[in-house]
């Protein structure tokens, strides 16, 4: 059980958020409209995350499952499983991202020794960062990096007031 009650989502902010989520309110965003004010800058910059950007979506989700793991955050790894899958992600490197040194393609185990980087370390070595611009554009990595970050911040979010 979630460590805070639920919050009311009627105002016009809990209206822009159902319109992202399809209609409806998620616990994450209940926990949030305790702020509304967060919980709009929130729906606002994870909309972006989520649908706006170049970043590939299968890169996108690996980085974020990977963090549920990191994190032990079971919320986030639900809410994300079946996007994964979506973008092309099967059973087996869903299993992998698991293990302590996921076997991936060259491009996606960069990605999670970046993920895991930023995760554990916060600090990424060069030699990681440089390896990386042969697979992204510029403006990917500004992408990975900020979803990485954001996606931090969402399952440390979930797992401090227990939303499950």
């Amino acid at each position: 059980m979630a460590r805070l009650p639920d919050a009311d989502g009627t105002d016009e902010i809990a209206q822009r958020i159902r319109a992202r989520r399809g209609g409806t309110l998620h616990p994450l965003d209940r926990m949030l409209l305790h702020s509304p004010e967060l919980a709009d800058g929130w729906n606002s910059l994870l909309g972006a995350i989520r649908g706006r950007l170049q970043l590939p979506p299968d890169i996108r989700e690996l980085a974020i499952l990977r963090i549920a793991v990191l994190n032990k955050a079971p919320y986030e790894w639900t809410a994300h499983e079946p996007d994964a899958r979506r973008a092309g992600l099967g059973d087996a490197e869903l299993a992998e991202l698991h293990q302590e040194k996921p076997e991936f393609d060259d491009r996606r185990r960069r990605v999670i020794a970046y993920t895991d980087a930023m995760t554990r370390d916060v600090q990424v070595p060069d030699g990681l960062f440089d390896a990386l611009r042969e697979d992204f554009t510029d403006a990917e990595l500004v992408e990975l990096t900020a979803t990485v970050a954001a996606y931090n911040m969402v399952s440390r979010f979930l797992v401090a007031l227990d939303v499950l």
